[in-house]
C-alpha cells in the first residue's frame, strides 16, 4: 500500500508542474485589438495538492481527494511589489466560494497558488457564500476588494431553498494577506451584484459603480451600471443612484448589464470594461463589452462601442454555466501593456494581452450601435465604400 502511496503522488506531483510550468502562447492572428493566449491561467488542477489531498498515507492511505476543488474563476487582479497577482474565486465541491491568491512573474505563465486562502473576516451576519472580487488601489492608501455576499432570504418560504439576496461586502488590506472586513454596502436597492469602487475620490467622497435590481437573478425594475457616492468606506452608504450605462432592446446587455474591473484612466477619459447579457434559446449568454466616460463627470459616456468586445470560443463556451466570459480583473503595466483576466463558462481563468492605445483606439473609432438592422448596414456601407475609395475593387478582399 505504500508503494502504491506514493507511485499515485509522484505522478500527482508531476502532473501538476508540468501544467504550472507549461508556457502560454498567443493563440491565432486575433482581431487586432487584443490577444487572446491558448491555455487556461488558473484552473482548478492549478490548486494546491495539500488543499485536495490529505497527504498522510496513515489516514488517506488510497491518496483519495479529501477536499474537492471544481472550478477557479472570476478573480480581481492586481500588480503588487512586481507580482501579477489574482485573487481569484476558489469553489469547492460543495459549492462554496472563497478566495485565494494566485501570482505569476509575468501575468502570463505559471501562476501559483499561495499556501493558504484568504482568511476573510466575517459580519455579524456570516455569509454564506462569498465570490467576484474586485480590487480597487484607492488614492486613500488602501486596496479594497468588493465582493458580492450572499445569504438565504429570510422571507424564503422553507420548501424554497434558492431563495437569495446578494449584497456588497466591503474588506481592505495593504498586502493581500491580512484583511480588515467592513460593514456590507447600504443602498436602496433590493439587492447589489457587481459593485465596483473607483480609484480617485470624487468631490472628496468615494465613488462606487453599482448594479441594482429587484430580484437574486434577476435585475426586474433594476439593471444597469449605476453610480453614487459614499462619505466613507468604512460604513458605506450610497442613497442615491443614478444608471450611466442602462439596458437596452435586442443588444447584447439586454437582459442585464454590470461594471467589471475597476475603470482605467486615460489622458482621453475613464475606459471601463463590463458584461452583458443577453437571453438565449440555450439560456443566459453573458459577453465583455466596453464603453468610455468623461475624466471630470463619471456619468457621462463619451463612447459606447456597438455589441461586445469579447465573447466566449471555443472550449471557453463548456462549463459548470456555459457560453458565458466574465471580467473582473485586468493590470494597466508601466509600459501600457493591458493584461485582462477573464473566466469561461464559471470554470477557469484565461489571460488576454492588449494595450491602452488599442483600447482607445477601439473604444472611440468602433461605430455605436445603431439599435437597428438598417443602421447596421448602413454602417457596414459607409465601411465598404471607404475602402473602395481606397482600393482598386480587384484589391479588396
Amino acid at each position: 500500500m505504500t508503494h502504491v502511496f506514493e507511485k499515485r503522488l509522484s505522478r500527482l506531483k508531476e502532473e501538476q508542474m508540468q501544467l504550472i510550468s507549461r508556457l502560454n502562447e498567443i493563440s491565432g492572428t486575433g482581431n487586432g485589438v487584443f490577444d487572446r493566449y491558448k491555455y487556461p491561467v488558473l484552473t482548478a488542477a492549478h490548486t494546491p495538492l495539500y488543499w485536495r489531498y490529505d497527504l498522510n498515507r496513515e489516514t488517506n492511505p488510497y491518496l483519495m481527494e479529501r477536499f474537492g476543488i471544481n472550478a477557479v474563476f472570476n478573480a480581481g487582479a492586481i500588480k503588487l511589489n512586481g507580482k501579477y497577482l489574482m485573487v481569484a474565486r476558489v469553489e469547492g465541491a460543495d459549492r462554496k466560494s472563497f478566495f485565494a491568491v494566485a501570482e505569476s512573474p509575468d501575468g502570463i505563465n505559471s501562476f501559483t497558488f499561495w499556501e493558504y486562502p484568504v482568511n476573510l473576516p466575517e459580519t455579524d451576519e456570516p455569509d454564506t457564500n462569498v465570490y467576484d472580487m474586485r480590487l480597487t488601489a484607492h488614492e486613500d492608501g488602501w486596496i479594497y476588494g468588493l465582493f458580492c455576499t450572499e445569504r438565504r432570504d429570510p422571507e424564503a418560504p422553507a420548501h424554497d431553498q434558492s431563495m437569495a439576496v446578494a449584497a456588497c461586502g466591503i474588506a481592505r488590506t495593504k498586502d493581500l494577506v491580512k484583511w480588515e472586513r467592513l460593514p456590507d454596502l447600504v443602498t436602496n436597492s433590493p439587492q447589489q451584484r457587481n459593485v465596483v469602487l473607483h480609484p480617485e475620490f470624487v468631490d472628496g467622497k468615494y465613488a462606487l459603480y453599482t448594479r441594482p435590481q429587484d430580484g437574486f437573478i434577476s435585475a426586474g425594475k433594476g439593471g444597469g451600471i449605476g453610480f453614487g457616492l459614499a462619505a466613507t468606506m468604512e460604513n458605506a452608504v450610497v442613497n442615491d443612484e443614478t444608471i450611466i450605462d442602462n439596458k437596452n432592446y435586442h443588444t447584447v446587455y439586454e437582459a442585464k448589464n454590470g461594471q467589471g474591473p475597476t475603470p482605467i484612466k486615460t489622458e482621453k477619459g475613464w475606459l471601463h470594461l463590463a458584461h452583458g447579457v443577453r437571453n438565449t434559446a440555450a439560456g443566459l449568454r453573458y459577453v465583455l463589452y466596453m464603453f468610455m466616460t468623461d475624466l471630470h463627470d463619471l456619468t457621462k459616456v463619451l463612447h459606447k462601442p456597438a455589441g461586445y468586445f469579447l465573447a466566449p470560443e471555443g472550449g471557453e463556451r463548456i462549463g459548470d454555466v456555459s457560453n458565458v466570459v466574465f471580467c473582473n480583473g485586468w493590470i494597466r503595466d508601466d509600459d501600457d501593456r493591458v493584461y485582462i483576466y477573464y473566466a469561461s463558462s464559471d470554470t477557469r481563468m484565461h489571460v488576454a494581452t492588449t494595450t491602452v492605445n488599442k483600447l482607445l483606439d477601439y473604444v472611440i473609432n468602433t461605430p455605436a450601435d445603431g439599435l437597428r438592422s438598417a443602421s447596421s448596414v448602413n454602417t457596414l456601407y459607409g465601411l465598404i465604400d471607404g475602402n473602395r475609395q481606397r482600393l482598386s475593387s480587384k484589391s479588396l478582399v
